[in-house]
């Protein structure tokens, strides 16, 4: 049955939504998995363990937005299966780190991708809502994110530096 809310939403828009909901829950279900990976007995970097747990909470909250928004438009939510993370061990908090910015950005590339879509097919609406959602909000994520690894690159990947570093995070 065709939504009766459906005004002007293009079906490449809607399925750039389904893409982008499926990235941010495949980065949240990684985050979730260095967060307990950050918690085992043999890491214990609670601070870590908090941060990336965070960082997981956000994703699963940007995915419950863009569905919240493909209703609105009266399109379909199309989840696709959640992969296994690629590596489910991190050698430090370091290398994690490393591997959130590859994922925030490739996030951030997905709502860029979908703002240049809106505009190609004069979609206001996504405009708009990509704009108070997500782009200045993913900038200032990869920039805190940033930050961060060039914190622990100072105070180095194990040691002294490290634990107060991540009782800081906590």
């Amino acid at each position: 049955m065709a939504s009766q809310v459906r005004q002007n939403y293009d079906e490449d828009c809607e399925a750039s939504i389904n893409k982008a909901i499926n990235m941010y829950l495949q980065s949240s279900y990684v985050y979730l998995a260095m967060s307990y990976h950050m918690e085992r007995d043999d890491v214990s970097l609670p601070g870590f363990c908090s941060f990336f747990k965070g960082l997981s909470e956000k994703d699963q909250k940007s995915a419950k937005t863009l569905m919240k928004y493909q209703n609105k438009r009266g399109g379909r939510i199309v989840l696709a299966a959640i992969d296994a993370p690629s590596q489910q061990d991190w050698e430090n908090p370091l290398e994690a780190l490393q591997t959130v910015i590859d994922l925030e950005k490739q996030n951030n590339q997905s709502i860029l991708q979908l703002h240049a879509l809106g505009i190609a097919k004069s979609d206001a609406h996504i405009r708009h809502f990509l704009d108070n959602e997500y782009v200045l909000q993913n900038v200032d994520t990869i920039q805190r994110l940033g930050n961060l690894v060039t914190r622990v690159k100072r105070v180095g990947a194990t040691g002294l530096g490290l634990h107060i570093f991540d009782k800081e995070l906590q």
